[in-house]
């Protein structure tokens, strides 16, 4: 029987997975320099991929997710510039966890290991190619990618670009590859590779992320579709919770940590709302409760679902909420648990929300938007989870 091109991929992986796995800092930090300077080096052709993906998906996806697709030098640089904060990030592997000494003398040490070999599945964020690969390599693992079909050609190429920087290192590069064949099957034989992927990661939307996580025959870790909040408390600055409302939702809505809905307090919504309204004017749909509405009589009436819609667009779901308890109550019943913030110059309420909202990241007086591994010092980031 034939092997398929993605059993091959899996099993060269296996076969060199120890040049990474074994890999000491040096040697990993090196790869990772040559990475980065071998993707600028390839920008013609990235872009040039990256063009023939956009002209493909003209017509069949929306303006915002077209610019989710797109690659422009200034996001190429910002990738290279990811890679290589991972070079100064102290080497996960090996290092000591805990230590203690049994009763009968033997000394007992728990420490930090590579997982193997990682499996990526993921949409149409070219950008996730590059900033895989190389927290793969950093954490000592081998990695197989899958792209969507969307952003498979400048996938194919960043991948291309990563190989050539690896090939000039001391550690091989076949120890990355991105699957060539996009269809469901390649899907299906990844979440089914037992004994060959050690951990399968999902990163897209809500309907990826659920397939694989009930189709898996490896270990997943489930990362979140982004329907992130904003709660503005009675204690509010309301200049702050314009700016970073309109942060939240305006400044990239195509991406998981944009904010979805806004919830405010019925303390301030006859005031905060107008001006809300107003910085949202011909750029924002507010899709309005009942309650809300009444302070926005140009909104539309939210339906049923969009306080459960990762928009992913100029559109943003408002409620009126009497206090914290209940935005908190909202916010546990209808969060993807990936970002939430409050805007409240009240430290006692900041307190309760941090405490209570059970989400990745929570904010206080701050824009979702600043979840992202290089926001947070660490370079790029895998998934929120």
């Amino acid at each position: 029987m034939t092997q398929s091109s993605t059993q091959q991929l899996l099993d060269s992986l296996l076969a060199n997975k120890a040049a990474v796995n074994l890999a000491d800092t040096a040697a990993k930090n090196e790869a990772l320099a040559l990475m980065a300077d071998a993707l600028v080096d390839g920008q013609a052709e990235i872009l040039a991929a990256n063009e023939r993906d956009l002209e493909k998906a003209q017509g069949s996806i929306s303006p915002v997710m077209l610019d989710r697709l797109r690659l422009t030098p200034e996001r190429l640089a910002g990738m290279a510039s990811g890679i290589r904060a991972l070079i100064d990030l102290p080497d996960p592997v090996g290092r000591l966890l805990d230590q203690h000494e049994a009763d009968n003398g033997l000394r007992i040490e728990k420490r930090s290991v590579p997982f193997g070999l990682i499996g990526m599945i993921y949409e149409s964020r070219p950008n996730v190619t590059s900033d895989v690969a190389a927290l793969a390599i950093k954490s000592g693992n081998a990695a197989l990618l899958r792209s969507g079909k969307e952003a498979f050609n400048s996938a194919n190429a960043i991948m291309t670009a990563l190989k050539a920087g690896l090939a000039q290192s001391r550690i091989s590069p076949k120890v990355i590859e991105l699957v060539q064949d996009t269809s469901r099957q390649s899907a299906s034989e990844m979440m089914t590779a037992r004994g060959k992927i050690d951990l399968l990661i999902p990163r897209g939307g809500k309907g990826l992320i659920r397939a694989v996580v009930d189709n898996a025959k490896v270990p997943v870790i489930e990362t979140g579709t982004g329907i992130c909040h904003i709660y503005v408390n009675k204690a509010a600055d309301l200049d702050k919770a314009v700016n970073i409302t309109a942060n939240a939702k305006m400044s990239r809505p195509s991406v998981c940590n944009a904010a979805e809905v806004c919830l405010v307090d019925s303390a301030v919504a006859a005031t905060f709302l107008p001006r809300l309204a107003e910085a949202f004017a011909g750029k924002v749909e507010m899709r309005a409760d009942e309650r809300a509405k009444e302070f926005l009589p140009d909104a539309k009436a939210a339906g049923p679902d969009d306080f459960d819609t990762e928009f992913l667009d100029y559109i943003m779901a408002i409620k009126v909420v009497d206090g914290e308890e209940e935005a908190i109550d909202h916010i546990a019943k209808h969060s993807t648990h990936h970002s939430e913030a409050i805007v409240t110059e009240d430290q006692a309420a900041a307190d309760r929300f941090t405490q209570a909202v059970d989400s990745a990241a929570v904010y206080v007086n701050a824009s979702t938007r600043f979840t992202d591994g290089g926001e947070f010092g660490l370079g790029c980031e895998i998934g929120i989870s």
